[in-house]
């Protein structure tokens, strides 16, 4: 740039060179036009979620003009290598500028004067579009709806057809079972119980459902002059076994029965378990190294400690110099390098955590928030649900605060506690983008079908991917596009109260029979209420087992007669005399009561209400079991045990067995 020569400021040369710039970016501009039109159906625009009536036809036609503005303009800037003026760039700008203005704010005019007073009728066809397409993305379509009667027929008679429902009603909610887990079963400072998980197991009783905890190491529990680098390094590299209980069993002081326990394991109930360590575990964070001079330690037995070395496959080792710099470099660890506890078939363990492990292998999936342990052949093993997921599915809403608009639960992965072997399966090998990923690693997905099967019989339906569903469900149910426009039939999830604050009841695993099924399966399930009210509407459950693994359904209430939520038979129970005098009562004896969540389980054409109640000593850290409240009909009744209180509901007027009578003192 010359200021000193007016109308001579720019050189011919440098002038050309920034037309044809201005040229370059016009195309761009172009291209972005034309993929702009497909993005238009990936965005929310007046009561439409992905292409209403002003956007297809106005805003698409504008994407048009933006592209052939961009291409004239691009003309006139390329044009301008020959004239060497400012008229030809200038008015490049103006047809692109102009073209821009237009496409921003003559939609916004015309969906206020033609559309809005005229909405219902002009986007119909476009609500039906986006509700299908929603529907679609998440499964929603494949959704089976039923009718409900919620007949108020049940009696004892009933109760013992249904007794494998009633046998594994979760009495134990996870958190306070963790609670007493730690207190009964940590056995050592070092060890950890980070999570309880649900499942089912075929027992010598039946099938039942069970809450199982692994027994993982975590060194840095350790006492502060115990952490030093051999300990958190070669010796505390694992954890041991699992503890297992059926979800409605108590014995002694109302603590839960442990039929898999101890270390070594020790089960009641024939379960084998003949390697129970766990290299490879949900918070085994850290690197560790085997095989080294310094003994493992395998287990506490007395007052001494018994040992063990690793021989599994997994593992890099440390034979020479060259590699142990490697890897004290990488970990910032030069113990690594000079330590004289290192031999050549020592090795290193690392990516131990079973999220960080499958991550590292398969970035490209999503993970489920919740890994769960399963025992299978005499090994553990870790099953995780991994998702595939996109945000650019056309004319589908997106998951509030997650970005995707897609979402389907196409792999599981299966990890070895113990080597850390690692197994993606293709549970649904035709889902596209499952299919494209496999297309470009086509030997790291295996059919579901090779899977071993006593592993398959643990499968589930995961949580994650059935909140989102049912979060979506909650307005997506409505497939009237009237209906769905006034948005007259909203759902919501039923609330819980805890410790004065309110939050959504989450979906839960039971094993019960679906009216009209043959038999008792494990479902996850999730009641439903109107929005802003607490009745009942609905319920939905997701089959977990293998012979209707993903199947969906929807039960409907009737709409005519009132069918209680878990708010109202809460709102019973505190507002039953009897009930809540007790609870008073144990709140003022050193203890404190712990309600747990409130269930509805659905049994043949009725439903019951089942809450525990906890109790936990001001000195102790066990929660224990002292009361369960059952609720049908209109009739409640707090009892010991489950089978007591199922007892006074549907047998009014006998008397419990004095067998299940026990003490309501909680014990330190």
């Amino acid at each position: 740039l010359d200021l000193r020569r007016p109308g001579d400021v720019l050189p011919p040369a440098a002038l050309g060179l920034l037309s044809l710039v201005l040229a370059l970016f016009l195309l761009v501009k172009a291209a972005a036009a034309w993929v702009g039109r497909y993005e238009l159906l990936l965005e929310p625009y007046g009561a439409v979620f992905g292409g209403g009536y002003t956007v297809i036809n106005l805003k698409l036609p504008f994407q048009w003009i933006l592209v052939i503005a961009a291409l004239v303009g691009a003309g006139l800037a390329a044009a301008n290598q020959r004239a060497r003026s400012w008229q030809l760039p200038v008015a490049a700008v103006l047809v692109v500028f102009g073209a821009g203005i237009a496409s921003s704010i003559l939609p916004d005019v015309f969906q206020r004067l033609r559309v809005r007073p005229d909405e219902l009728r002009l986007e119909q066809p476009y609500l039906e579009k986006n509700i299908a397409m929603t529907r679609l993305a998440y499964g929603l379509d494949a959704i089976q709806r039923r009718p409900f009667p919620s007949v108020q027929v049940l009696d004892d008679a009933a109760v013992k057809r249904n007794q494998p429902t009633f046998t594994n009603i979760r009495l134990w909610d996870p958190e306070p079972l963790l609670d007493t887990y730690r207190q009964l079963q940590l056995i050592r400072l070092y060890y950890e119980f980070h999570d309880i998980d649900v499942d089912r197991y075929a027992l010598a009783d039946g099938r039942r459902q069970v809450m199982l905890a692994a027994r993982e190491i975590s060194p840095s529990l350790l006492p502060p002059n115990a952490r030093t680098w051999v300990n958190q390094r070669l010796q505390f590299t694992h954890g041991f076994g699992v503890l297992m209980s059926p979800v409605t069993e108590i014995e002694g002081e109302s603590l839960p029965r442990l039929i898999l326990k101890d270390i070594p394991p020790r089960s009641s109930v024939g379960l084998e378990l003949s390697e129970p360590r766990i290299y490879f575990g949900e918070k085994t964070d850290d690197y560790v190294i085997v095989n080294a001079a310094a003994e493992e330690f395998d287990y506490p037995k007395g007052e001494q400690n018994v040992s063990t070395s690793y021989a599994g496959k997994d593992g890099i080792e440390l034979g020479s110099r060259l590699r142990r710099a490697v890897f004290a470099w990488s970990f910032r660890d030069v113990n690594l390098l000079i330590s004289s506890n290192l031999k050549a078939e020592s090795r290193i363990l690392f990516r131990r955590s079973i999220a960080e492990r499958i991550a590292t292998i398969a970035p490209f999936l999503v993970l489920d928030h919740d890994p769960y342990v399963v025992i299978s052949g005499g090994r553990l093993y870790w099953l995780q649900d991994a998702y595939t997921t996109a945000e650019t599915f056309p004319a589908s809403e997106p998951v509030q605060g997650r970005g995707l608009n897609y979402l389907r639960n196409s792999v599981k992965v299966l990890v070895d506690a113990y080597d850390g072997t690692v197994r993606f399966y293709a549970v649904d090998e035709q889902e596209p983008v499952l299919a494209a990923y496999a297309r470009i690693f086509p030997d790291l997905f295996r059919p579901f079908a090779e899977m071993p099967e006593d592993l398959r019989q643990h499968v589930r339906y995961p949580e994650d991917l059935f909140l989102v569903q049912a979060e979506m469900y909650r307005t997506y149910h409505m497939t009237n596009p009237d209906v769905f426009y006034n948005k007259e039939d909203l759902w919501s999830f039923p609330t819980k109260n805890i410790g004065g604050e309110r939050s959504a009841v989450e979906p839960y695993y039971v094993i019960m029979k679906l009216p009209g099924g043959e038999g008792e399966e494990f479902i996850l399930m999730q009641p439903m209420t109107p929005s802003n009210r607490s009745n009942m509407v609905a319920w939905l459950a997701a089959r977990c087992d293998p012979s209707h693994y993903g199947e969906l359904v929807e039960y409907q209430f009737p709409k005519e007669r009132l069918i209680y939520g878990p708010q109202q038979i809460a709102a019973r129970i505190d507002q039953d005399t009897t009930i809540s005098q007790q609870l008073s009562l144990w709140n003022q004896m050193g203890s404190k009561v712990i309600r747990g969540n409130l269930l509805v389980i659905p049994v043949e054409d009725s439903v019951v209400y089942v809450e525990p109640l906890y109790l936990r000593s001001e000195q102790g850290q066990i929660p224990e079991l002292k009361r369960v409240i059952v609720g049908y009909a209109d009739r409640l009744a707090m009892e010991p045990t489950l089978e007591a209180a199922l007892s006074a509901v549907f047998t009014p007027g006998t008397t419990p067995p004095p067998a299940l009578e026990r003490s309501a003192t909680p014990t330190a």
